[in-house]
């Protein structure tokens, strides 16, 4: 029994293969395109978003809280579930810590062992001074990487060394990317864990989300015995800390091995991030003596009361319920997508008599631009309850270069009397119709724009 509990697969390596997942994906995904288009880009500079290869303009960034609340809910709902997975399984502050920690200090430089992440190196020693300059310059090479990645999110990876080429022209970019890389640097080294522990608003609402179905490092006090009162103070034994009656044998791997130093042994903290090396830690002692780990990957109810996970519960299916109504909506929404853009204005002027009191002319100012990755000829008409009784002047079909814009100052007018009335002006909703003639049925809006028309005393 002894062999086959430490033959088990560690969560640390289990959880290094989430980062390399994750790792992977952040940087693959700025240069993955579908039809010409990113898979995911927020553009401030072409005021575009991408997803999924289709493409938003401004008027639509409707679409952007819906993808919030789904990124924001969908932690919760992973919070609710598996505890802060998303800290020790994802999380870019975790993962970059990793990197330097345990791979660059650790394994590269030899300045500390990734077992005991509570001792750290004599600085003092010029050795380990020289090397720690050298991690550091590896770790701003990285960061100045990660910071790129991050911009990839916002300028296409094309743009974004053409842009390289020309630096002077493109200082706010290459300030930002040195700028992130420098707060990169400091958190990375220097502020370390206490990122997660004081700045990061994830851990103050961990508690909010948890009850006692979710998956969390959880240490037995039913075998290992109590090692904290109900006040957290350490209880005092006879024998080195050894609770009577208890399994835990108080040789604190579980401690030193934890980067937000925290005894797991105290119960839920909102400092865990459930990096689960506290679990791996005791499995490894525990196993030499052929019993299962005091620090579990599981749950309150597992561990306490012997009750199965539930996993489909109030909370977890109101969170489900909450992500499909998002994700269903965002269909919705994605549905009404407009494939031209078209902003009618009115001009200061409301309107004009003319043809010695015939005809009512209102003045507007049109902006077209064609979105799309080809040339269109663009139409306008006027539809629904005026067609044939306003007419459209001062307007021919153009062509339009894709990701151009043109702005057309056009007339409406009527000779017709479409209200008969001597108390005011009255405002005309008239519906406009702009669309290409190459497609048609796809590059098509439709627009309101507000007809003033005279009171009858005006008219002949």
């Amino acid at each position: 029994m002894s062999e086959t509990l430490q033959k088990k697969t560690p969560y640390r390596i289990k959880i290094y293969y989430g980062y390399v997942i994750s790792t992977i994906f952040a940087l693959v995904v700025p240069f993955i395109q579908i039809n010409g288009n990113q898979l995911f880009l927020l553009s401030f500079d072409k005021k575009q978003l991408h997803l999924l290869g289709v493409v938003f303009d401004m008027q639509e960034l409707y679409m952007m809280p819906f993808l919030l609340m789904l990124m924001f809910i969908g932690i919760f709902a992973v919070t609710a579930v598996g505890g802060r997975a998303w800290c020790g399984w994802a999380c870019p502050q975790t993962i970059f810590r990793v990197i330097y920690r345990d791979l660059i200090e650790g394994k590269l430089l030899g300045l500390r062992r990734i077992k005991n992440k509570q001792k750290e190196p004599d600085w003092s020693k010029p050795e380990n001074a020289s090397k720690r300059m050298i991690g550091m310059t590896i770790w701003f090479l990285l960061a100045i990487l990660a910071a790129s990645d991050f911009m990839w999110f916002f300028i296409p990876p094309a743009d974004f060394f053409s842009y390289l080429q020309h630096p002077a022209d493109h200082s706010v970019m290459i300030g930002f990317i040195i700028g992130v890389a420098l707060f990169l640097v400091y958190d990375v080294i220097f502020l370390k864990e206490d990122f997660c522990i004081y700045i990061c608003p994830y851990s103050r609402v961990q508690s909010v989300l948890y009850d006692d179905d979710t998956y969390q490092a959880i240490y037995s006090t039913s075998r290992g015995g109590h090692i904290y009162n109900e006040n957290k103070e350490k209880v005092v034994f006879k024998q080195k800390d050894v609770p009577e009656g208890g399994e835990c044998t108080a040789c604190q791997s579980c401690v030193t091995v934890c980067p937000t130093h925290i005894d797991i042994r105290k119960g839920m903290q909102l400092e865990c991030i459930n990096c689960l090396e506290c679990v791996d830690a005791c499995t490894t002692v525990m196993g030499k003596l052929g019993k299962e780990s005091l620090v579990q990957w599981s749950n309150t109810h597992e561990i306490e009361h012997g009750i199965k996970t539930k996993f489909f519960r109030k909370r977890t299916i109101m969170f489900g319920v909450a992500l499909i109504a998002i994700v269903g909506m965002l269909f919705v929404m994605g549905g009404k997508k407009e494939y031209m853009l078209l902003n009618v204005n009115k001009t200061t002027k409301l309107y004009s008599i003319k043809d010695h009191g015939k005809r009512v002319v209102n003045n507007y100012v049109l902006l077209f631009q064609n979105t799309q990755r080809k040339d269109y000829t663009y139409h306008l008409e006027v539809v629904g309850k005026y067609k044939g009784k306003i007419q459209i002047h001062r307007f021919s079909p153009f062509k339009l270069a894709h990701g151009k814009l043109s702005k057309k100052v056009i007339q409406l007018s009527t000779t017709e009397r479409l209200i008969d009335t001597n108390k005011k002006d009255t405002p005309l909703t008239v519906m406009l119709h702009a669309y290409a003639s190459e497609n048609p049925k796809k590059i098509s809006v439709l627009r309101k724009a507000v007809f003033i028309y005279p009171r009858a005393d005006k008219l002949k």
